[in-house]
């Protein structure tokens, strides 16, 4: 699992061929928001991860709550794994694993200013229930808790990695130019980018910044695990 990569918010089968040759491993579908500012419909959400499966690993992005509701959309979306943003509670994601013990489920930590004995709470309450936590960064302007473009403290997500049994995801703000000093810093399993490499212009994803992410991102992971003595793998 280490050295993975997510792309997120995808838009269209196209935008998933790109991420795809481009070499990212896990693509991402925001789907059921608060908002209802959905990119895609389900439908082409579900035809996309069939597309995709089972070389690259469709994850659905929701901030669902309730485990009946989790469980029923992904088997109906027929993904693996899902990427948790709302606020599920230690007893929903422990029933989550009861209704669907083969689901990957990500579980989010929101990096605010001053939340970390928070998170650091939800971690020690939910490692259990989940498989991998992913950092995000939040937006005080707009309560977003994810696709902010901000950055967050990453000294907070590396304290998150040396406390959390399971392995974590990092996102927030991510870019091809920052991501290396991010690894570097946080020693996550994982990274995910979203807003970051879009066109500001056309609001899709653009080839040359998936390349240059992935290749910068592949390079650092590798520098990481040859400094901590670690299987690349």
């Amino acid at each position: 699992m280490y050295g993975l990569i997510q792309v997120a918010g995808v838009i269209d089968q196209a935008e998933a061929d790109l991420i795809i040759e481009e070499g990212a491993d896990w693509l991402g579908f925001a789907l059921r928001l608060p908002a209802k500012n959905e990119d895609l419909s389900e439908a082409e959400a579900a035809a996309i991860v069939k597309a995709i499966q089972p070389d690259n690993k469709g994850v659905i992005i929701t901030y669902l709550t309730d485990a009946d509701e989790i469980a029923a959309f992904c088997a109906e979306m027929g993904v693996g794994a899902i990427q948790l943003h709302g606020d599920v509670t230690p007893a929903e994601l422990r029933r989550l694993r009861t209704l669907a013990p083969d689901l990957y489920v990500l579980k989010s930590l929101v990096v605010k200013t001053d939340n970390i004995e928070e998170l650091r709470e939800i971690v020690t309450t939910s490692a259990e229930w989940v498989d991998m936590f992913i950092t995000d960064s939040f937006n005080p302007a707009t309560g977003a808790k994810g696709a902010t473009g901000l950055t967050h403290d990453w000294a907070v997500s590396a304290e998150l990695v040396r406390i959390s049994p399971k392995p974590l995801m990092l996102a927030g703000g991510l870019t091809p130019d920052n991501v290396a000093a991010a690894i570097e810093a946080v020693r996550p399993a994982a990274v995910d980018a979203h807003t970051g490499l879009e066109d500001p212009a056309t609001r899709r994803k653009d080839r040359r910044k998936v390349r240059t992410f992935v290749q910068e991102a592949r390079a650092a992971f590798a520098r990481v695990a040859a400094e901590d003595g670690r299987s690349g793998s």
